[in-house]
């Protein structure tokens, strides 16, 4: 064997390696030297060559390097870009607690986000997960994956398509829409589109669309150019709304007396304690669509909205349509 053939040999063998490296196989170099037929010296010296090209490149690839264990004696990838377990176990239980997706789309992206993180604890980090998706249980969908649903429309909104929707409604009644999909909010348990009907009287009211309940979604050729009030500013909608229950925009006051306060900040990011007396704590804050109101009637009695005057009977009157159900 020639000298040339010797380098390619010895190319592809280190390529090889980092790639086992990658994919987070821990690097004996006793084993690897019986499997590739070389010295141990030689093994040596490609897994040298690695460390060397990764404290070379760190500017490109953050830290990165062949970490040995004396323990185990073999040298183990870690990157900067690899998920700690730690770190794949919150977004996993986050995942699995939005309960947004099926069981076989879920546990894609599990699988796919494991091969992202070291080998360390990772048959801990396997049991503990798979306790959690033995239990799973997804929301009802009407569409068969709402991962292929968030990027078809995610796709239509980029390139400005209209689009029509087949659209499942909260009575079950099968309708369809012709609008312009605007933006995709998460929020409790469910992904929404935002959307403008097409060709409406009424351009500016937001609808809203649970993506689970969308069947089908047809694309139009012809394109949607937003006007000024029509741009949604996610975050901000994501602070005023609740439950992404459509309705007027309002500057409320009310007064809690209930155990944390701090449950009713973080629900209501727009609120502000404006005062703070025997233990009953005044609030202002902006709200946007009727789900504060589902919110506000949750916290019972601890809850007394001041104003507006409007609100407030509205509030009033579902209260008594509740007392006399029980009457």
């Amino acid at each position: 064997m020639n000298n040339e053939e010797l380098k390619s040999m010895k190319s592809e063998r280190v390529m090889e390696l980092f790639y086992r490296a990658i994919k987070g196989e821990s690097l004996s170099v006793k084993k690897l030297s019986e499997e590739y037929h070389v010295s141990s010296r030689s093994i040596t010296r490609d897994i040298n060559e690695i460390k060397t090209f990764l404290a070379e490149h760190i500017d490109t690839l953050g830290y990165a390097d062949l970490e040995y264990s004396s323990s185990t004696h073999t040298y183990s990838l870690k990157m900067d870009m690899f998920l700690s377990n730690k770190e794949l176990l919150a977004i996993t239980k986050v995942l699995i607690g939005s309960r947004a997706f099926n069981h076989a789309d879920l546990t894609e992206i599990i699988k796919k986000l494991k091969k992202n993180t070291t080998y360390i604890d990772r048959n801990k980090l396997e049991s503990l997960i798979s306790k959690e998706m033995f239990h799973y249980k997804e929301i009802g969908s009407d569409c068969s994956s709402v991962i292929d649903n968030i990027w078809k429309i995610t796709d239509c909104i980029d390139n400005r398509n209209i689009i029509t929707v087949t659209y499942i409604k909260i009575n079950r009644e099968q309708v369809k829409r012709d609008i312009i999909p605007v933006t995709i909010i998460f929020c409790d348990y469910y992904f929404y589109l935002i959307a403008y009907r097409n060709n409406s009287n009424k351009p500016n009211i937001p609808l809203y669309f649970r993506i689970d309940r969308i069947k089908e979604i047809s694309i139009h050729r012809e394109q949607f150019k937003l006007s000024k009030d029509q741009i949604v500013n996610e975050g901000l909608l994501r602070q005023k709304s609740q439950f992404m229950w459509p309705g007027p925009s309002r500057k409320i006051v009310f007064e809690f007396s209930g155990p944390s306060i701090q449950a009713i900040l973080d629900r209501i990011p727009t609120a502000k304690v404006i005062e703070h007396k025997d233990s009953i704590y005044t609030l202002e804050a902006e709200v946007y669509g009727d789900g504060i109101k589902m919110f506000l009637i949750s916290q019972g009695s601890w809850v007394k909205v001041l104003k507006p005057s409007n609100f407030k009977q509205e509030l009033k009157d579902e209260i008594n349509r509740m007392a006399n159900l029980y009457r």
